[in-house]
């Protein structure tokens, strides 16, 4: 088969692509390297909808910014995706970071963020009573939020292959031949031939472009160290908590998540590679150090789990999302940093704005569906609606993981609906079995039987996150 369009990247600017694209009569195929989607750093940010006050005036980053703020929330309603408009608050401690500031104000107006306000530290503490009282003065973005990036980009793939589109897992690219087409190839042999190619591979989308044979861009890896705290922290902040921000990035923040945990983080050093997502004792001490800066109230013995994401960025600062000038057809979204989750939704229509103005035809079709079960129905109903359900659907009495309350029911769900889980960690993701306290220690072995049983394979052949990753060796 020879696809309209092939997308490299399963992460949430690939699948925002292609739910974008599903909205027309295209046969399209997203190509993902690792063994589900959102495995590279849409499932390990921070899970934040900045305003916009942020970027450079008159970049792209600023341009779609801005412009993708609704658009999120609106896909988000659409997809239920959890998330809330909880508001954010940059912060200066003392006079010498006051400047920057109104700096970010001026800024903010330029690029047309709407209701930003300038409050003193008294005034940022009467709707954050935990900021620390060296806050002397705060920038609040009413507009920003929170939101599950995992989540975003499941419900956005699963909902592209609910209206037609597909996804081949497991295919690292080792070669791309450009004729008439594009032959892509996998390290497995596999092929696969499309009209146009749509490079969203993150860190590794410059390797990618130059195996089209574009060498325009080099990215440069940027890690990003976190703790995640206990939901019993949840409530310590409503706001996001930024500090002013610095050429590395916008800062140690404290922020609730969507799911209701309390999140600190990131560090922003550049490594060798997206593979270097190790956790380092400078790194945790450092968010401990600037976390506490802004809230001294952050109780880190209450820390469940610590993670690192690696985001592609380039020398410029800015997005490059453009056609190729060098090979026809191909369209390159790369050194989509912050505010790339933001931006999504905004840089998905912006790509098929570009497709068009390089001859890809767009028929709408009229059977377009953009909306998404919501998969945590489930817990969110009461004691009558979820005893009537369990009646209809036994296997929702069973709670598998007691942390966070997730039935076997949902965990099946996961398992059987598209984009289908295929391991371990993909049911975490999808269902949040593992995410509590004890991080997995009771739940995993009972998800590794029903994904066994499920896909009629031994234990021993059940993986943690794809390929080499097993859990078990045998029985005793």
């Amino acid at each position: 088969m020879i696809y309209d369009v092939l997308i490299a990247g399963a992460g949430v600017v690939g699948g925002m692509v292609a739910r974008e694209l599903s909205k027309y009569k295209l046969s399209v195929c997203i190509l993902e390297k690792e063994n589900d989607v959102a495995m590279g750093a849409s499932k390990a940010n921070s899970g934040i909808v900045h305003g916009g006050f942020d970027p450079e005036p008159d970049t792209l980053k600023a341009k779609l910014n801005v412009a993708g703020v609704e658009m999120l929330y609106e896909a988000a309603d659409q997809l239920n995706v959890p998330y809330k408009k909880n508001g954010s608050l940059v912060c200066a401690f003392g006079a010498s970071e006051e400047p920057a500031v109104h700096e970010l104000y001026e800024r903010g107006l330029i690029n047309g963020v709407k209701g930003m306000e300038k409050l003193s530290g008294d005034e940022a503490r009467k709707i954050e009573p935990r900021l620390s009282e060296a806050c002397t003065l705060a920038l609040h973005i009413p507009s920003a939020g929170i939101v599950c990036p995992y989540q975003l980009t499941l419900s956005a793939i699963g909902n592209a292959m609910d209206n037609g589109v597909e996804l081949k897992r497991n295919f690292e690219i080792t070669d791309i031949e450009k004729t008439d087409l594009f032959t892509v190839t996998s390290y497995k042999g596999e092929t696969v031939q499309g009209r146009y190619f749509i490079n969203c591979a993150g860190c590794y989308s410059d390797e990618i472009a130059a195996k089209a044979g574009d060498c325009s861009f080099n990215i440069i890896p940027r890690a990003g160290e976190y703790l995640l705290l206990d939901k019993t922290e949840g409530e310590t902040v409503t706001h996001t908590i930024f500090q002013v921000p610095t050429p590395e990035g916008k800062g140690i923040l404290v922020s609730p998540t969507a799911d209701g945990n309390l999140l600190t983080g990131p560090t922003a050093a550049v490594v060798e590679t997206a593979e270097n997502t190790e956790i380092t004792q400078n790194g945790v001490d450092t968010v401990i150090k600037f976390a506490a800066k802004s809230v001294p109230s952050v109780q880190f013995r209450q820390v469940i789990t610590s993670f690192a994401g690696v985001r592609s960025s380039e020398k410029n600062g800015d997005f490059i999302i453009e056609a190729s000038k060098k090979v026809d057809g191909l369209v390159n979204v790369a050194a989509i940093d912050s505010p790339g989750l933001t931006s999504c939704v905004a840089i998905a229509r912006y790509v098929v704005g570009i497709l068009e103005d390089i001859g890809l035809a767009l028929d709408a079709k009229d059977n377009w569906d953009g909306t998404r079960v919501n998969t945590h129905a489930f817990r969110e109903m009461n004691d009558e609606e979820k005893d009537a359900y369990i009646k209809a659907n036994p296997a929702y009495g069973k709670i598998i993981c007691r942390c966070e309350t997730i039935s076997e029911g949902e965990i099946l769900d996961a398992i059987r609906r598209n984009p289908k889980a295929l391991d371990v960690d993909s049911v975490k993701r999808r269902t949040r079995a593992g995410m509590g306290r004890c991080q997995g220690g009771f739940c995993s072995p009972y998800v590794m039987k029903l994904i066994a049983k499920e896909q009629g394979i031994p234990m021993e052949q059940v993986t943690k996150k794809g390929e080499g990753s097993y859990i078990a060796t045998g029985k005793i």
